[in-house]
């Protein structure tokens, strides 16, 4: 198989890299690699990267390979599940977590927790890892040993994120690493933009049992329109009061919390999903790996220290990934504007120029006068 090194950055449009992953048989795996065999897809939130990567895991399944699909998040493999065996229907997928009924089980499509990859030794002819920023995987040197000593010798590692590690960013801006960049998302619409809205902190809200003006009326507009609402908050503790809050507010409406610790959560995810509950109260567990057709995003103490750059983009990224509702509205709530919100900013609002720049995203309507007779 012949390796090819990248030369420069490639900017790529639309739902897929086309060029780099739609050629057929081994040449899918010629991915113009870098010397250590990794390739990184740099999309924004929504692009389509896990249907980016479907050409590439057919190719090794049909040869006869493995492939496997790793996360660190529980909530993202889950939700991975279903979309892989639709797309694979003669494939044999194996789902690996904590608590996993497959856990023995082996298949020509692993998906796969990040924890779970400790498990294997040069078992797959394809790693992918998915949502690389994300902790627990992030800054974890048993998980990126245990990531690379399950692929068999010589066999790509692909890494999917819209917010990679500043390494990883430099790498790939200086030629270092191989990728692709996508900009923008599937249906060319540009990402909302957050907009910042002054609000006492959490605890202060609670203290007094009322919302302020400002954030009551954002909350209507959005439950107005006919979106679903995640409102993310920082502290586990603060998830079931805030939403405790909200529902003598709005007391016909299906609201729920809930966090890491939940052992509901699966359950009060699957209502969100399908519409039975309107607004969710969450922390970060919920900034990956859940798409809601039409939904805005309210960040709560967008602050605090626990909401970096990258947790705020995940977090906006919830919002306006249907072609139907492409112009979600997100709002990070605080009442002291900080670095880690204006890069968060200042980073959508780069992604947008970038498509716009390269003729990605669809032409605005025209607005004229009306047709005389």
């Amino acid at each position: 198989m012949r390796i090819v090194q990248a030369q420069k950055p490639r900017e790529v449009a639309g739902a897929a890299p086309r060029p780099l992953l739609q050629a057929s048989g081994q040449e899918q795996m010629d991915m113009r690699l870098a010397p250590d065999r990794r390739f990184l897809i740099w999309a924004v939130t929504g692009a389509g990267k896990t249907e980016m990567v479907f050409p590439l895991v057919e190719s090794v399944v049909n040869r006869g390979g493995r492939a496997c699909i790793a996360s660190p998040r529980r909530d993202v493999v889950l939700e991975l599940d279903p979309r892989i065996r639709k797309a694979f229907p003669g494939a044999s997928v194996v789902t690996l977590y904590g608590g996993s009924e497959q856990r023995w089980d082996r298949g020509e499509i692993t998906l796969s927790t990040t924890h779970q990859l400790i498990r294997f030794h040069e078992a797959f002819d394809l790693i992918i890892i998915d949502e690389l920023d994300a902790y627990p995987y992030h800054g974890n040197p048993m998980l990126y040993f245990a990531a690379d000593k399950c692929r068999l010798r010589g066999a790509p590692t692909l890494l999917l994120s819209a917010t990679p590690p500043s390494v990883l960013q430099r790498d790939a801006r200086r030629g270092k690493l191989a990728h692709a960049r996508v900009p923008v998302r599937y249906h060319r619409h540009p990402l909302p933009v957050p907009k910042l809205l002054g609000s006492p902190s959490v605890r202060k809200l609670l203290a007094k049992g009322r919302l302020p003006r400002s954030l009551m009326q954002a909350l209507q507009h959005s439950l107005g329109r006919g979106a679903q609402v995640f409102l993310f908050v920082q502290r586990i503790s603060e998830s079931e009061p805030m939403a405790a809050l909200l529902r003598k507010q709005w007391p016909a409406l299906a609201i729920e919390a809930t966090s890491s610790q939940d052992p509901d959560r699966a359950e009060k995810v699957t209502r969100f999903r399908s519409a039975a509950t309107r607004l969710l109260v969450t922390t970060t567990i919920l900034e990956r790996g859940v798409t809601i057709p039409r939904s805005d995003v309210f960040i709560l103490d967008a602050d605090g220290q626990l909401f970096d750059e990258a947790s705020l983009v995940q977090m906006a990224g919830r919002a306006g990934r249907s072609a139907d509702d492409p112009a979600g509205r997100v709002y990070f709530v605080a009442i002291a504007r900080t670095l880690s919100q204006l890069k968060a900013v200042s980073h959508i609002k780069g992604m947008n120029r970038t498509a716009a720049k390269h003729g990605f995203l669809l032409p605005k309507p025209l607005v004229g006068r009306k047709n005389e007779p």
